[in-house]
């Protein structure tokens, strides 16, 4: 490649037009140029931007390229920028569509932070051998071929399916019950094999393994069993403690050994973070352990007879599946019908002050176990709804948002269950109210002008609001979209899935709005380890990639935007 020059030129210096072809490719030192389209402003280009690869490429352009304040860059003449082209990688970043693009910079921001860890699979790590028997071998038999194979488990074909033994199925089936081995293995074998294929990441394996609380995955290529994944292995490959503080909270026996764990939880996510994964593999391994947490202040506080009374709810980011940095408690109770509902009190009360010890902040709405109107049984949880289900009163739809973000972390589930099957049951065919709640996607600007440069708010240092400007209106406009097509899931990534499987949202936009959301939650995480300023994101303070990714997912948000207003008619709600 031949050298880059530094070049200047004078305010309403014309650079590029129809009339005169591009003669380099531009970075930006210092000053702006203008591009325009039709006498009308369509960008806007200041420090660290470049233009314009489409007029050197296919030696044409729309635009009018003008100097508006005088230009200080770097020039790379038209002959080299082509034979740079010439590269691959490139080729991928000037000519692929935004998905392609997107996920490029993702690759060049983290390229050398990158390990086998980000692209492990389940294939690439040592399986042991499946111990296969048939329903009617003998419980006798089938021990002596899993110590000849050194197998920690026994799979049992039955019929169609397969079931599982255990060595606690023996301890408790065979030991202690004195059940005679000669006994056809059937009659100790669980059914409820959980598997993962050879293809999967290895990353989603240990999520399972966490979320399940179990200890090794069947493996299979095509539905066909051909080994077992041992957690003890997987650790030792990725070697983050992620099991260890699941196996700490397990063993905990008070809120002081809890308290402990939070440092490791912390390095976990820093870990994972420099290891190249995607943020929202990050939060949902985190969203399990501390749903577990959730599990075990449950467990210290509910009297035993009460426990399968209620169901403990989390809401908000933690019930999606999508917090990573501790932010407000959002979490409800509900109670079966027919008991007195002041009997859960004192034991929700002390749930809260033990969150608080942990670093769970007190939700600014009030929405927590201690306040006892997310306290109520399933009857008053419906009602609740079908009052909100008839509402256009903007406070009351917030409470119904907050609903739909419920998922069970300790109790009776079955319970939430039946609240939300009543709540998507009453919202059938309801697009007025969806419509005024569809309304809240709007209610702030995305931080992005028209000619696509950052707006920031001087009242807070001059930088931008990264959740109001771009993640509410994303997990809101889902959110609302799969209440209206009765998508059950939370998770916002999950609901785009299943709004795509449905063809609410086709494929393409479905990933960009994918890509997009991992970005602006990536970039909220940085900002919010580097400096604890909850949502605000200095642009300054960005690489230059990362800004580019911010801005191309700004993009999307207002894109997603237009799409939610055409859907629900947002111009005819008032």
């Amino acid at each position: 490649m031949g050298k880059i020059d530094i070049a200047y030129y004078t305010k309403d210096t014309l650079l590029i037009s129809k009339n005169l072809p591009s003669i380099a490719f531009y970075i930006i030192i210092k000053g702006s140029v203008t591009e325009y389209i039709d006498d009308e402003i369509h960008n806007v280009y200041s420090s660290g931007d470049s233009f314009d690869a489409d007029a050197l490429i296919y030696e044409k352009t729309e635009g009018k390229f003008l100097v508006e304040e005088d230009l200080i860059c770097y020039e790379i003449k038209k002959e080299d920028f082509l034979d740079l082209m010439q590269d691959k990688r490139v080729q991928g970043y000037f000519l692929q569509d935004f998905v392609s693009r997107h996920q490029n910079l993702k690759y060049h921001d983290t390229q050398s932070e990158l390990t086998p860890f980000l692209m492990a699979r389940v294939r690439d790590i040592y399986l042991h051998e499946a111990c296969m028997v048939n329903e009617d071998s003998s419980i006798l038999d089938s021990l002596k071929m899993q110590s000849k194979l050194k197998a920690k488990v026994i799979i049992v074909k039955k019929d169609d399916n397969y079931e599982i033994v255990t060595d606690t199925d023996l301890k408790e089936k065979v030991l202690l019950s004195g059940l005679d081995v000669n006994e056809n293995i059937s009659k100790i074998s669980t059914s409820g094999i959980i598997s993962i294929d050879v293809n999967d990441f290895l990353f989603n394996a240990l999520l399972i393994m966490t979320h399940n609380e179990i200890k090794r995955l069947v493996v299979t290529d095509e539905d066909k069993i051909i080994g077992v994944l041992e957690q003890l292995d997987l650790l030792s490959y990725f070697a983050n403690h992620s099991h260890l503080i699941a196996v700490q909270i397990d063993k905990a026996q008070s809120v002081e050994d809890l308290k402990d764990i939070q440092e490791d939880l912390n390095n976990v996510i820093r870990i994972l973070k420099t290891k190249g994964v995607k943020t929202r593999y990050i939060t949902k391994l985190v969203s399990s352990l501390n749903i577990k947490i959730y599990k075990k202040l449950f467990s210290m506080v509910m009297p035993e007879e009460l426990k399968d009374e209620c169901c403990l709810v989390v809401l908000g980011s933690e019930g999606r599946g999508e917090q990573i940095i501790k932010t407000d408690q959002d979490n409800a109770l509900i109670i079966k019908d027919g008991l007195d509902v002041e009997l859960f009190k004192e034991p929700m009360l002390k749930l809260n002050s033990y969150l608080l010890d942990l670093g769970f902040p007190v939700c600014p709405g009030n929405v927590m176990v201690s306040n006892e109107f997310w306290r109520r049984d399933v009857s008053g949880y419906k009602t609740l709804i079908k009052t909100l289900a008839n509402s256009m009163d903007e406070s009351k739809l917030q409470t119904l948002s907050i609903i739909l973000d419920a998922k069970a972390a300790a109790g009776n589930e079955a319970l939430l269950e039946d609240v939300m099957n009543y709540l998507h049951t009453n919202f059938h065919s309801r697009d007025d109210v969806l419509a005024h709640m569809a309304k809240a996607v709007l209610s702030f600007e995305t931080p992005l002008s028209l000619f696509s440069s950052f707006v920031t708010e001087k009242t807070h240092n001059n930088k931008l609001d990264i959740k109001k400007g771009g993640i509410f209106a994303l997990v809101h406009g889902i959110r609302t979209l799969s209440l209206q097509y009765e998508v059950s899931v939370t998770n916002t990534v999950e609901r785009i899935k299943e709004l795509n499987n449905k063809g609410v949202i086709d494929k393409n936009f479905a990933t960009e709005l994918i890509e997009s959301f991992d970005t602006l939650i990536a970039i909220r995480l940085d900002a919010q380890s580097n400096d604890r300023d909850e949502n605000y994101v200095n642009p300054v303070n960005l690489e230059k990639n990362q800004r580019d990714l911010l801005k191309d997912s700004f993009k999307i948000v207002n894109k997603f935007k237009k799409f939610t207003s055409f859907h629900f008619h947002l111009n005819m709600v008032v």
